[in-house]
């Protein structure tokens, strides 16, 4: 796998060695020995998850805070999305700064998302499948979440926001100086 560094502290991408043929293809989508020898990082991942969405569905931003904050691998199995991250971490060079990536089933990166990250994505293709490992459980008392149309972030979502499909919650999510954020 070929590990590629952000200019965000701890976020990567992550790049498989994909063996293809006339038969189709073959990668190795997460190896922890390989994660940790290459990054340093030991992520015990405990919980996956997926979703299925139709073209200009946008998620997010979310994370969850401290005790229970999660790190996530992402990767897309079907379709395209611009996955992005916003960094919440108080102290970091990069706090209040957002990333964004285009994750697809014809490119197979992957995000790796370490806690202090609020998360979200749009969908580009027609329809998308993500898949995402996460390092904790789902814990909703510790949930949080931040506006994804902030003007203070001014993220591009890359589809016309007059057209996306947003849910009632991430329609009612804070701005970001509002958010409730235990990253330091």
């Amino acid at each position: 796998m070929n590990i590629i560094t952000t200019p965000f502290e701890g976020l990567l991408i992550i790049e498989p060695k994909v063996h293809k043929d006339e038969r189709g293809y073959f990668f190795e989508s997460y190896n922890m020995q390989q994660l940790e020898a290459n990054t340093q990082y030991t992520v015990p991942f405990v919980q996956d998850n997926q979703a299925r969405s139709v073209k200009n569905v946008l998620r997010g931003l979310h994370y969850q805070n401290h005790p229970v904050p999660q790190a996530k691998l992402i990767r897309v199995l079907e379709g395209s999305i611009w996955d992005v991250v916003v960094d919440i971490r108080k102290n970091s060079k990069t706090y209040k700064q957002w990333y964004g990536l285009e994750l697809s089933a014809e490119n197979k990166l992957q995000f790796l998302i370490p806690h202090g990250f609020a998360h979200g994505y749009a969908v580009l293709s027609e329809t998308s499948e993500v898949f995402y490992k996460c390092d904790n459980y789902y814990n909703k008392p510790t949930e949080g979440g931040i506006y994804f149309n902030d003007p203070e972030l001014g993220i591009d979502w890359k589809i016309d926001l007059n057209d996306a499909i947003i849910s009632d919650k991430d329609q009612k999510q804070p701005l970001f100086k509002d958010a409730v954020n235990s990253f330091e």
